[in-house]
């Protein structure tokens, strides 16, 4: 049995959201999460976090999110904790989530508020101290407006922050004028209390503003990046990150590959990443879950070529 430290708080570092590697008739790969825990594990991150937007959670079976989660948790071994997206429209469905992940070994859970019911802040507190009640782990807040239809209020985190029910907060809002007022709030009322941010192309300004950590999508691609841009940050040698920052954000024009006439956004940034992981030799298929729409050879040669541009591709690919 693998023995895990106490959750460091505040918990901070670079979190890369894992996406789901899945095989050509749409199974988790469970060889090729290993490989990409391993490789994000390599190159210095300080978490993983599983079965999120990144890990289209959205579209995969109970039973496949406990086997890529599980894969995960084998590949940390215990290195670096691993935070399990126990997304779910209603509080009695993320609980049966969260038993799953306790199972699984994770070190902390990430919810949203409820969904597709519309909720009063007073019902999203008491489903985050359900949460924490139930499962006894460590939860952070993802508060994600664009897809669960709620902007987690100020005084709603802070009130949670304060009385030890959230440990932290995942922030892809977008809102990054509210999160930079929060912030100092935070601060005071909770000074072991995380903030992540999901702006991935905004880092290097929400670090210097006190972020504690970053979960980016484009860290399952270049995962290296963004370690360097947190670490410039962190000594304070802030002309570093902005590069490092400036270098990203190039890369991740990646995202744009997928022709908007035939193919959300989702399907062709998440295709975008996997096709990416897939280039890099990590994974072994780029295969998206449906019914999301697949990269064409044209919009595969995009990623390739952003990759080659940025110095990622393997020698001879």
């Amino acid at each position: 049995m693998t023995l895990r430290a106490p959750f460091p708080a505040p918990f901070r570092g670079v979190v890369p959201p894992l996406v789901t590697p899945l095989t050509p008739e749409g199974e988790v790969d469970v060889d090729s999460v290993r490989r990409l825990a391993g490789h994000l594990l390599d190159a210095g991150v300080h978490g993983l976090f599983l079965l999120g937007s990144s890990g289209e959670a959205a579209y995969l079976t109970d039973i496949q999110r406990r086997t890529a989660l599980e894969a995960a948790v084998e590949a940390a071994a215990g290195r670096v904790p691993v935070l399990a997206g126990v997304i779910e429209t209603t509080t009695a469905r993320v609980l049966d989530r969260a038993k799953d992940a306790v199972k699984a070994g994770a070190d902390a859970l990430v919810a949203t508020a409820p969904f597709y019911t519309r909720t009063h802040p007073a019902e999203i507190a008491d489903h985050f101290r359900r949460l924490r009640a139930g499962a006894d782990l460590p939860v952070f807040a993802y508060d994600i407006p664009a897809a669960v239809h709620t902007k987690l209020s100020r005084d709603t985190v802070l009130a949670l922050a304060a009385d030890g029910t959230l440990a932290g907060l995942k922030d892809s809002s977008g809102d990054e004028g509210s999160l930079r007022r929060l912030l100092p709030a935070l601060r005071a009322a909770a000074p072991a209390f995380s903030v992540l941010t999901g702006a991935e192309l905004t880092v290097d300004g929400a670090l210097l503003a006190g972020v504690d950590g970053v979960v980016p999508g484009l860290g399952n691609v270049d995962a290296h990046g963004y370690v360097r841009l947190y670490e410039a940050a962190r000594a304070g040698d802030w002309d570093t990150a902005r590069r490092e920052q400036d270098r990203l954000a190039a890369l991740f024009a990646i995202v744009d590959a997928g022709d908007p006439a035939r193919m959300g956004g989702s399907s062709s940034a998440l295709g975008a990443f996997k096709a990416a992981v897939h280039l890099r030799g990590i994974i072994d298929c780029p295969a998206t879950a449906a019914p999301q729409v697949p990269l064409g050879e044209a919009e595969f040669a995009h990623v390739r070529s952003r990759l080659g541009e940025a110095g990622l591709l393997p020698e001879g690919a």
